[in-house]
């Protein structure tokens, strides 16, 4: 069964031309072996051309399955990730977790950072016993904005590993070493993030970046206003009321928005049939799903099929 489409750590390699670790024919078997390992789990990008990038996927919603940590130096964008809008800007940090779900669109073409990708075994070889917090799996994405100060010093370790992979020799340990120096600055600083925000923003907000973080997990299953207002422990109706104050878009907006999201990937990308994703997206059954897409979004699922 064709799956959703992938934009994955060997793709991006390729677009960029710019693989981290080239093999030298004078290196030992042993040293090629690690070379041509890391250069498949691990990808250290500094001022990529990032529109020219969106624009190869723009219209595409792909599954990116290595985590990526970006820092915008320039430009700004508004994709879809996770099923929920969000607006990327210069000077802030970008964290997307595995398996993060994208549909690029709304970017400028002065669009530029920096960051890495990596795989989960790299992950594992950099922290054998302790994750940091943000990459533990419980985060699935966030941004926030860096200070110039802040910038500085993680573009500082940025630069130190880009450098280290891409010109010399190197070991495998340094660059695990310098992987997990990079990572856990940007825990630190989305845990500083967190605690300020925490103690800026008013309850209304708080609860509203809740609902949201909970409309992204469970929306593929859990339709109903109740679920979430349960999960808050609000009432429905004061949810409602809440979320419609703070954002102007209504709580069910939210998560049919987020919905119908999912179901256009997966009618665009896999050859699923309406009732499989009807039953997977837990409803009712097929008539149901067919007439909430045609009632959503004024198209049958066939006919966005064949678009």
């Amino acid at each position: 069964m064709k799956r959703l489409k992938q934009f994955n750590l060997s793709q991006l390699s390729s677009i960029l031309d710019s693989n981290n670790y080239h093999v030298n024919p004078n290196d030992n078997q042993e040293e090629q072996l690690v070379s041509e390992y890391l250069s498949k789990h691990l990808l250290i990008a500094r001022n990529p051309p990032v529109a020219q990038l969106m624009s190869r996927l723009e219209g595409d919603t792909v599954i990116m399955p290595e985590m990526r940590v970006i820092i915008l130096t320039k430009g700004h964008a508004n994709p879809i990730v996770n099923l929920t809008e969000h607006f990327f800007e210069a000077e802030q940090m970008i964290f997307l977790s595995q398996n993060s779900i994208v549909q690029p669109q709304n970017y400028t073409d002065n669009l530029s950072g920096f960051g890495l990708s990596l795989t989960n075994e790299i992950l594992s070889l950099a922290f054998p016993t302790d994750i940091p917090q943000l990459m533990d799996g419980h985060v699935r994405d966030c941004c926030f904005t860096l200070t110039t100060e802040e910038i500085k010093q993680v573009e500082e370790l940025h630069t130190i590993l880009y450098n280290s992979t891409h010109h010399g020799k190197i070991s495998t340990q340094a660059v695990l070493s310098l992987t997990a120096a990079f990572l856990w600055q940007a825990d630190y600083l989305w845990k500083r993030h967190m605690n300020e925000n925490s103690s800026s923003l008013s309850r209304e907000q708080r609860l509203f970046t809740d609902f949201v973080q909970l409309v992204s997990r469970y929306a593929t299953q859990e339709h109903n206003i109740d679920f979430y207002a349960q999960r808050l422990f609000l009432s429905p109706r004061y949810m409602s009321t809440l979320v419609k104050q703070v954002s102007g878009k209504a709580a069910k907006q939210w998560i049919d928005d987020a919905i119908i999201t999912r179901i256009k990937a997966e009618l665009r990308h896999t050859n699923k049939s309406a009732a499989q994703i009807a039953d997977e997206m837990n409803f009712p059954n097929p008539s149901f799903f067919c007439k909430y897409f045609k009632r959503m979004t004024g198209m049958t699922t066939q006919a966005y099929r064949d678009v």
